[in-house]
């Protein structure tokens, strides 16, 4: 470091002796020579030159960036890529593809990323931007660099080795070898003294509920366990999201009805991974009395309306699947009183045998989707995964269908974006190949991933849709006529989706009222075709019904 002492006096500053006027002049001398030395090393420093002396550019090495890429993806544990092929991201694809990751392209870019979200176990998506002169071999790039007309005399000099120079700096020592493990991640978890007071609260509840949200499907607590645990403790619960299925098909504890009841009377409510948003008015719904615990990996989240709507006796921000397990554990040997699952279960089969009678019931036209969706429910394989993507369709089958055990339900989420079911299908289908997928459309949903049949068919991924056709953006249309009386923009054609999928390689059926007799065989025969490996459709024309008039889809 270099220091300059300047003397000061009151008048100023002050001549000093000749002596020591000399030496404070070679010091300034010294010091200002030091600060050109200073200024050169740092500008090398900025412009790569340090680097450059130990890291030296392979300029005739074919190697290029997307090597790198797929060596990391490959240490992470990648199996697939899901891609719409692009020439900036080519090399990653080759350089993947000759490591044995396979690489599965769509029709839309959009489909690739929902297929990675149905198999990638990070909750939500993740970004990263190559630059496309880091992917490509030195010698693509360095004709790329090329001034085909560089401006004469010294400006010129100085703009060609300014890119020459950035060049090197990008493959100087790009082929060393590095770490590429996967980093740490870090999980937030609830503190002992926590979990040990949630233990003292369930032990003294008489009514207690548990809302399960899809957080609590993410690693790393394996959803089996997190079932046992759900098990051990005996509590009723509430599956939304992703959770549906954990606790299998006919589960004594699962309570699929009247869940707004169950919350008024409930002594205690254990929010895991669940969200106070709108699909639980706020918050409203909760009573006061209520001990509330709120488990979540966002604080955000965790405390969302908390400040309007309800209060939380426990608020941690940890992750909601481990915590069930420590609190299963804290209390081993203690159950909740039977009684209450089962008066909730009670009511469970009350709401479902009045869901069942009005399946029955004959619409105006066309086939009761309520109908639909049952005879379906009891075909499927006990393997079978469903995807969700629609409204007022999707929404009826949150109620009607029963997924078969943990992660056999995907649905668009608390937003309910539309267009994740080619996607979530396909990578369902990669993961589970020998499990039945079925994705469960609305008409309208299905037209933004129609084309996947395609994709389906190309890369040997035979899954089955179910299309509620009714001709109408029903979920819209249930509020805007009513609220503004008007249908503009919700209104469909019954379109013949069966022959999109014919054309995609695919075997579509049409089903109209006079085969509902046959419907039963129908989907048998769906099912025989997607066996044989053949991605099938079902373009079912439905009729209208009042079930679930003014609710939202959850």
């Amino acid at each position: 470091m270099w220091i300059l002492y300047c003397v000061h006096t009151n008048k100023g500053f002050s001549p000093l002796p000749s002596m020591e006027s000399a030496g404070v002049l070679g010091t300034v001398l010294g010091c200002s020579a030091g600060l050109a030395v200073c200024g050169v090393v740092f500008a090398a420093y900025k412009l790569g030159l340090l680097y450059q002396l130990f890291h030296k550019a392979e300029t005739k090495s074919p190697r290029h960036g997307g090597e790198s890429v797929a060596e990391v993806l490959r240490a992470h544990g990648v199996k697939y890529v899901f891609t719409l092929v692009g020439g900036h991201i080519s090399p990653i694809l080759v350089a993947c593809e000759k490591l044995g990751i396979r690489i599965v392209d769509t029709r839309h870019e959009a489909t690739a990323v929902f297929a990675a979200d149905a198999v990638s176990g990070t909750p939500g998506p993740v970004f990263i931007e190559f630059p496309i002169d880091t992917l490509y071999p030195y010698h693509v790039v360095s004709k790329e660099f090329a001034v085909k007309n560089p401006p004469k005399g010294l400006m010129g000099k100085i703009v060609s080795w300014y890119l020459n120079n950035h060049l090197m700096n990008l493959f100087a020592g790009a082929w060393e070898t590095r770490d590429v493990s996967p980093l740490q991640v870090d999980i937030p978890q609830a503190t002992d003294d926590q979990v040990q007071r949630c233990i003292e609260l369930v032990s003294r509840a008489k009514k207690p509920v548990i809302l399960l949200g899809s957080q609590a499907t993410l690693p790393p607590t394996p959803v089996d366990d997190i079932r046992k645990a759900l098990e051990d403790l005996g509590i009723p619960c509430f599956l939304g999201g992703m959770s549906r299925g954990m606790l299998g098909k006919d589960s004594p504890i699962h309570i699929r009805q009247n869940r707004r009841d169950a919350l008024k009377e409930a002594d205690l409510v254990l929010l895991a991974g669940t969200v106070c948003d709108f699909r639980l008015s706020y918050g409203r719904v909760l009573s006061r009395r209520s001990k509330i615990i709120a488990v979540n990996r966002d604080k955000t989240q965790l405390l969302k309306n908390s400040d309007m709507f309800w209060k939380p006796t426990i608020a941690i921000q940890g992750d909601a699947g481990s915590f069930l397990l420590r609190l299963s554990k804290g209390l081993k040997g203690h159950r909740c009183p039977e009684e209450w699952p089962q008066s909730l279960k009670a009511g469970d089969v009350t709401k479902e045998n009045a869901n069942r009678a009005k399946a029955d019931e004959r619409t105006e036209h066309h086939l009761n989707p309520l109908k639909v969706l049952h005879c379906v429910d009891e075909l499927m394989a006990e393997d079978s995964i469903i995807v969700a993507d629609g409204g007022d369709f999707v929404g009826s089958a949150a109620y009607i269908m029963k997924p078969r055990g943990p992660l056999r339900w995907l649905d668009p989420g608390a937003f309910g974006t539309l267009g994740v079911g080619g996607g979530f299908a396909l990578g369902a289908k990669l993961c589970r190949p020998e499990s039945e997928v079925w994705i469960v459309y609305g008409d309208g949903s299905l037209g933004y991933t129609v084309a996947e049949f395609d994709t389906f068919t190309r890369h040997k991924t035979p899954v089955i849709a179910v299309v509620g056709n009714d001709a109408c953006w029903s979920q819209i249309s249930r509020e805007q006529v009513p609220i503004l009386g008007s249908n503009v923009a919700c209104g469909l054609a019954f379109t013949d989706y069966h022959i999109v999928a014919d054309g995609y390689g695919g075997k579509g059926y049409l089903i109209r009222r006079e085969d509902e007799d046959r419907l039963s065989d129908i989907i048998r025969q769906a099912q025989k075709e997607t066996r044989e490996g053949k991605a099938t459709l079902l373009n079912v024309l439905i009729g209208k019904t009042n079930f679930r008039q003014g609710s939202i889809s959850v």
